[in-house]
């Protein structure tokens, strides 16, 4: 028990004050769990990192419950999700029952426009860091393009796997499997199995069952999102996008994005806001359960894959199929980039400026989150 409590508090604190995203969650982690408390080395911690962009789902939070999960089992990854993710899940369930958004104040339509402006700036700078990251070969760059060429005949859900399922082919046959480092049949000696048929099961549930109003319909939505996320919490994006428009308006859709920017812990709590918003007459079990189902499809795979991780990153078809699937997710967060965040967050020249010099100054100065905040936000009450 005295493990489990220290993995908890010493994440609740992490959760309180990691600003930045994934990338800055991690250095965080680094910090505290390599330098200081010495729970893993860095060579596990590198490969952990690796994993964690491998697989779908959330990066930090995915790193979080792998270090809880090897500290103290299953109780302790459980005690480091929740403590993460708890101070940004209360502040998202304020803001969710809090706010009105169906006819908002003055000082709310300045607030939001300043958020969306900064959506803006951080969906672009994580298009063009993933595009210098993900498409470095001609091959690479022409799976983006045909993921963007896909989803601009047909954009769905459906479409969106039909896409990442060609990404996922093209890096498997494309990959040269003259030295594998170890076999198939000792890799999957080590697989959990009960976790991968959860995982596969809630998965095949989720598409089969229709999106509407209901607690399931919710949790169905969110689980299938939860488990095609590769790249990051901004990758949730697009395909919450094409998920939840019958449900909710562009409005709470994009302001539950943008909130998300500013506060800390994991960005996926987004699901929190929405969730609330899904089921107004009981907001808060809607906030628990689209929370839940988001963040659950990582977690069971990295319970899958616990005993066997360290192997799996080394393997050659893992690698090339992952590398093609985040060339892939490039094209969806661009196509996001301009439907919705920059059609709903532009609408004159002054804001296109503020973009651009919001952009420029984020990317020379690397300022904290907060102060992008609260400049945007300031820039719109002028």
């Amino acid at each position: 028990m005295k493990k489990i409590w220290d993995v908890f508090w010493r994440f609740l604190l992490l959760g309180c004050i990691s600003f930045g995203g994934p990338a800055a969650h991690i250095g965080y982690f680094q910090r505290t769990f390599v330098q200081k408390l010495a729970w893993l080395s860095n060579d596990a911690y590198a490969k952990l990192i690796s994993i964690s962009h491998i697989l779908p789902g959330p990066a930090s939070s995915q790193i979080g419950f792998a270090i809880g999960l090897q500290k103290a089992g299953l109780a302790g990854g459980i005690a480091a999700f929740v403590g993460f993710t708890l101070p940004s899940f209360i502040l998202m369930y304020w803001l969710a029952v809090s706010v009105n958004l169906d006819n908002p104040a003055n000082w709310l339509v300045s607030v939001s426009s300043g958020l969306k402006l900064l959506a803006v700036v951080v969906v672009l700078d994580a298009v063009i860091t993933m595009f210098r990251s993900f498409c470095k070969s001609l091959l690479s760059f022409l799976i983006m393009l045909l993921s963007i060429f896909l989803l601009i005949l047909y954009q769905s859900f459906y479409s969106q796997m039909l896409v990442l399922l060609i990404a996922l082919l093209i890096g498997i046959f494309s990959t040269n499997t003259t030295a594998i480092p170890f076999s198939v049949g000792q890799g999957l000696k080590k697989i959990s199995w009960l976790p991968v048929l959860l995982f596969i099961g809630l998965f095949l549930m989720s598409l089969g069952l229709s999106q509407d109003d209901s607690l399931i319909g919710l949790f169905a939505t969110f689980y299938k999102n939860g488990s095609l996320v590769f790249g990051g919490g901004h990758v949730v994006l697009p395909l919450l996008q094409t998920s939840v428009g019958n449900t909710l308006t562009e409005q709470p859709f994009l302001f539950g994005y943008a909130a998300a920017q500013g506060m800390p812990g994991p960005m996926f709590t987004m699901a929190t806001f929405m969730g609330a918003q899904w089921l107004t007459s009981t907001p808060l079990i809607g906030a628990i359960f689209a929370t839940l189902a988001i963040f659950l499809p990582g977690f069971l795979l990295i319970l899958t894959i616990n005993k066997s991780w360290q192997s799996l990153v080394k393997h050659p078809k893992f690698i090339s199929a992952s590398a093609s699937i985040n060339a892939a997710v490039v094209g969806f967060l661009a196509l996001a980039l301009y439907d919705p965040v920059f059609i709903h967050a532009v609408h004159s020249y002054f804001d296109l400026g503020i973009v651009m010099i919001g952009y420029l100054i984020l990317k020379i100065f690397r300022p904290p989150i907060l102060l992008l905040i609260g400049v945007f936000i300031g820039l719109k009450f002028y």
